[in-house]
Protein backbone atom coordinates (compact mmCIF):
# COMPACT_ATOMS: atom_id res chain seq x y z
CA UNK A 1 0.00 0.00 0.00
CA UNK A 2 1.53 3.45 -0.97
CA UNK A 3 0.06 6.90 -0.43
CA UNK A 4 0.20 8.69 -3.84
CA UNK A 5 -1.61 12.26 -3.66
CA UNK A 6 -3.16 14.03 -0.81
CA UNK A 7 -5.69 17.25 -1.73
CA UNK A 8 -7.52 19.45 0.53
CA UNK A 9 -11.32 19.32 -0.31
CA UNK A 10 -12.80 21.70 2.24
CA UNK A 11 -11.35 25.06 3.97
CA UNK A 12 -12.85 25.40 7.99
CA UNK A 13 -11.22 26.27 11.12
CA UNK A 14 -11.80 22.68 13.21
CA UNK A 15 -12.11 20.16 10.64
CA UNK A 16 -11.91 19.66 7.02
CA UNK A 17 -11.79 17.09 4.25
CA UNK A 18 -9.02 15.56 2.38
CA UNK A 19 -9.12 13.01 -0.61
CA UNK A 20 -5.93 10.77 -1.57
CA UNK A 21 -4.52 8.46 -4.06
CA UNK A 22 -3.22 5.26 -3.35
CA UNK A 23 -2.02 1.87 -4.36
CA UNK A 24 -3.56 -0.87 -3.22
CA UNK A 25 -1.54 -4.19 -2.47
CA UNK A 26 -2.08 -5.65 -5.59
CA UNK A 27 -0.82 -1.71 -7.10
CA UNK A 28 -4.28 -0.91 -8.53
CA UNK A 29 -5.02 2.47 -8.06
CA UNK A 30 -7.82 3.95 -5.59
CA UNK A 31 -9.22 7.17 -3.51
CA UNK A 32 -10.39 7.79 -0.11
CA UNK A 33 -12.00 10.39 1.07
CA UNK A 34 -11.27 11.30 5.08
CA UNK A 35 -11.53 14.41 7.75
CA UNK A 36 -8.76 15.48 9.68
CA UNK A 37 -8.25 18.72 11.86
CA UNK A 38 -5.42 19.20 10.62
CA UNK A 39 -4.09 21.57 7.53
CA UNK A 40 -1.02 18.87 7.20
CA UNK A 41 -2.79 15.33 8.15
CA UNK A 42 -1.28 12.39 9.42
CA UNK A 43 -1.28 10.86 6.07
CA UNK A 44 2.92 10.06 5.06
CA UNK A 45 3.43 9.85 1.59
CA UNK A 46 6.66 7.65 2.19
CA UNK A 47 7.60 4.97 4.08
CA UNK A 48 9.87 7.18 6.77
CA UNK A 49 7.31 7.41 9.79
CA UNK A 50 6.99 10.87 11.75
CA UNK A 51 6.32 11.84 15.04
CA UNK A 52 2.73 11.96 16.45
CA UNK A 53 1.39 15.03 18.70
CA UNK A 54 -2.43 14.38 19.36
CA UNK A 55 -4.57 16.79 17.73
CA UNK A 56 -6.71 16.44 21.04
CA UNK A 57 -6.81 15.31 24.48
CA UNK A 58 -9.53 13.60 26.84
CA UNK A 59 -8.96 13.80 30.31
CA UNK A 60 -10.05 10.89 32.68
CA UNK A 61 -10.73 12.80 36.54
CA UNK A 62 -10.86 11.23 39.61
CA UNK A 63 -12.56 13.95 41.96
CA UNK A 64 -10.04 13.66 45.54
CA UNK A 65 -12.57 15.13 47.74
CA UNK A 66 -15.74 13.47 45.91
CA UNK A 67 -14.11 10.05 45.93
CA UNK A 68 -15.53 9.84 42.26
CA UNK A 69 -15.30 10.12 38.62
CA UNK A 70 -16.14 12.80 36.64
CA UNK A 71 -17.81 12.90 33.59
CA UNK A 72 -19.87 15.18 31.36
CA UNK A 73 -23.07 14.95 30.16
CA UNK A 74 -22.53 17.22 26.77
CA UNK A 75 -24.70 17.64 23.44
CA UNK A 76 -23.25 16.69 20.60
CA UNK A 77 -24.22 18.26 17.28
CA UNK A 78 -23.45 15.91 15.00
CA UNK A 79 -25.43 13.27 17.17
CA UNK A 80 -28.46 15.92 17.37
CA UNK A 81 -28.47 14.55 21.37
CA UNK A 82 -26.35 14.37 24.55
CA UNK A 83 -23.56 11.78 25.07
CA UNK A 84 -21.84 10.74 27.85
CA UNK A 85 -17.61 11.15 27.76
CA UNK A 86 -14.79 12.80 29.29
CA UNK A 87 -14.13 16.68 28.93
CA UNK A 88 -11.45 16.51 25.86
CA UNK A 89 -10.41 19.23 23.40
CA UNK A 90 -8.39 20.46 20.60
CA UNK A 91 -4.56 21.04 21.59
CA UNK A 92 -3.50 24.74 20.79
CA UNK A 93 -0.50 24.81 18.18
CA UNK A 94 2.35 25.40 20.78
CA UNK A 95 0.76 23.71 23.91
CA UNK A 96 2.30 20.19 25.58
CA UNK A 97 -0.42 17.78 26.43
CA UNK A 98 -0.68 18.46 30.07
CA UNK A 99 -1.40 22.00 29.42
CA UNK A 100 -4.35 21.16 27.23
CA UNK A 101 -5.26 19.00 30.08
CA UNK A 102 -5.22 21.93 32.79
CA UNK A 103 -7.18 24.35 30.57
CA UNK A 104 -9.95 22.36 28.75
CA UNK A 105 -10.69 20.41 32.51
CA UNK A 106 -11.22 24.02 34.00
CA UNK A 107 -12.93 25.01 31.14
CA UNK A 108 -15.71 22.65 30.70
CA UNK A 109 -15.94 21.24 34.26
CA UNK A 110 -14.56 23.90 36.53
CA UNK A 111 -12.59 21.23 38.23
CA UNK A 112 -8.47 21.67 38.67
CA UNK A 113 -5.71 19.47 37.59
CA UNK A 114 -4.00 18.02 41.37
CA UNK A 115 -2.18 15.29 39.60
CA UNK A 116 -1.51 13.97 36.55
CA UNK A 117 -1.50 10.25 37.20
CA UNK A 118 -0.53 8.71 33.64
CA UNK A 119 -1.46 9.52 29.79
CA UNK A 120 -1.53 7.37 26.88
CA UNK A 121 0.73 8.83 23.60
CA UNK A 122 -1.21 9.65 20.83
CA UNK A 123 -4.54 7.33 19.42
CA UNK A 124 -6.90 6.35 17.47
CA UNK A 125 -10.29 5.88 17.33
CA UNK A 126 -12.12 6.03 13.76
CA UNK A 127 -9.09 5.76 11.38
CA UNK A 128 -11.36 4.73 8.70
CA UNK A 129 -13.03 8.56 8.51
CA UNK A 130 -10.05 10.38 10.10
CA UNK A 131 -6.55 10.64 11.06
CA UNK A 132 -7.47 12.72 14.38
CA UNK A 133 -5.39 11.33 17.69
CA UNK A 134 -5.83 11.93 21.02
CA UNK A 135 -3.97 11.32 24.57
CA UNK A 136 -5.52 9.77 27.07
CA UNK A 137 -4.64 11.70 30.33
CA UNK A 138 -5.68 9.69 33.76
CA UNK A 139 -5.84 13.26 36.74
CA UNK A 140 -6.77 13.44 40.10
CA UNK A 141 -8.58 16.58 40.38
CA UNK A 142 -10.11 18.99 42.86
CA UNK A 143 -12.67 21.52 43.20
CA UNK A 144 -16.04 22.61 42.58
CA UNK A 145 -17.76 21.94 39.32
CA UNK A 146 -18.97 24.89 37.52
CA UNK A 147 -19.72 25.51 33.47
CA UNK A 148 -18.74 29.34 34.14
CA UNK A 149 -16.07 28.69 31.45
CA UNK A 150 -18.21 26.90 28.77
CA UNK A 151 -17.86 28.20 25.02
CA UNK A 152 -21.39 29.13 24.02
CA UNK A 153 -21.54 26.51 21.88
CA UNK A 154 -20.90 24.00 24.33
CA UNK A 155 -24.33 23.06 26.56
CA UNK A 156 -22.33 20.57 29.21
CA UNK A 157 -23.09 19.01 32.63
CA UNK A 158 -20.72 17.89 34.92
CA UNK A 159 -21.47 14.79 37.08
CA UNK A 160 -19.88 13.24 39.89
CA UNK A 161 -19.85 9.55 39.12
CA UNK A 162 -19.68 6.26 41.75
CA UNK A 163 -18.70 2.94 40.69
CA UNK A 164 -22.19 1.64 41.49
CA UNK A 165 -23.70 4.65 39.43
CA UNK A 166 -21.20 3.64 36.38
CA UNK A 167 -22.81 0.51 36.19
CA UNK A 168 -26.27 2.19 36.73
CA UNK A 169 -25.11 4.12 33.55
CA UNK A 170 -24.30 1.01 31.56
CA UNK A 171 -27.24 -0.76 31.61
CA UNK A 172 -29.39 2.05 30.54
CA UNK A 173 -29.78 1.39 26.72
CA UNK A 174 -30.55 4.92 25.31
CA UNK A 175 -27.83 6.29 26.45
CA UNK A 176 -25.12 7.40 24.35
CA UNK A 177 -21.53 6.63 24.99
CA UNK A 178 -18.20 7.87 23.59
CA UNK A 179 -16.36 4.63 23.15
CA UNK A 180 -13.61 5.38 24.89
CA UNK A 181 -15.51 6.36 27.81
CA UNK A 182 -17.70 3.39 27.69
CA UNK A 183 -14.53 1.49 27.99
CA UNK A 184 -13.40 3.88 30.72
CA UNK A 185 -16.79 3.51 32.61
CA UNK A 186 -16.63 -0.41 32.44
CA UNK A 187 -13.45 -1.00 34.13
CA UNK A 188 -14.69 1.95 37.00
CA UNK A 189 -17.96 -0.21 37.37
CA UNK A 190 -16.27 -3.03 38.21
CA UNK A 191 -13.09 -2.12 39.83
CA UNK A 192 -14.41 1.33 41.24
CA UNK A 193 -10.58 2.53 40.28
CA UNK A 194 -9.20 4.50 36.67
Amino acid sequence: MKILEVKQLTDFKHLNLFSNKYKDRTGTLKSWIFASRSKEPQVMLNEESKSCKPSAVVIIPFHQEYKKLVMIKEFRVPLGAYQYGFPAGLMDRDEEIEETAVRELKEETGLEIVKIIRRSPAIYSSSGMTDESISLVYVICSGKPSIEWNEDSEDIEVLMISSEDAQKLLETPDIKFDVKSWIVVSTFARTGII
